[in-house]
């Protein structure tokens, strides 16, 4: 393991079910300083096959970051990043929660379950891509991640 600087190239894996969302905020990140490579998929049981390298995802790189919505079909964002986070093969991959909820119970339960972060998506597009950016600017420019090869 390496500790990432800013200059290297990273995989993030977005886990977002809404496709307009996903395509904002894939958008404003695409812009960043890093060369980094974005992998998006729609519900938490493709975000654990992913992770796992299962079925179609064989391939898949690690990622150096995860953004996770919480109100997932088919696995619920909750119960992806519990079993992330009991992976001692996948445990140390940061992940910020990115949702609509505002509940203080799930902002409580999802820091039990070790999320790195959460966040509120704002409701307007100028806010919207704002709070992008500013992801960018801490988790890809100040925060130095463990690079895996």
């Amino acid at each position: 393991m390496n500790i990432m600087t800013n200059t290297q190239p990273i995989d993030i894996l977005l886990v977002e079910d809404s496709s307009s969302d996903a395509e904002l905020i894939l958008e404003a990140l695409c812009d960043s300083k890093l060369s980094s490579k974005f992998h998006w998929v729609d519900d938490g049981a493709k975000a654990i096959a992913f992770l796992r390298k299962q079925g179609k995802y064989q391939e898949a790189p690690r990622p150096a970051l995860i953004v996770l919505d919480l109100n997932l079909p088919k696995k619920d964002g909750r119960e992806v990043l519990q079993e992330i986070k009991e992976d001692p093969q996948i445990s140390t991959i940061p992940i910020i929660i990115l949702t609509t909820s505002d509940s203080q119970q799930d902002i409580i339960n999802t820091y039990r379950l070790k999320a790195n972060c959460y966040i509120c998506k704002p409701m307007d597009l100028e806010n919207f891509m704002s709070m992008v950016k500013r992801i960018e600017e801490f988790w890809l420019d100040l925060v130095r991640l463990p690079l895996y090869q």
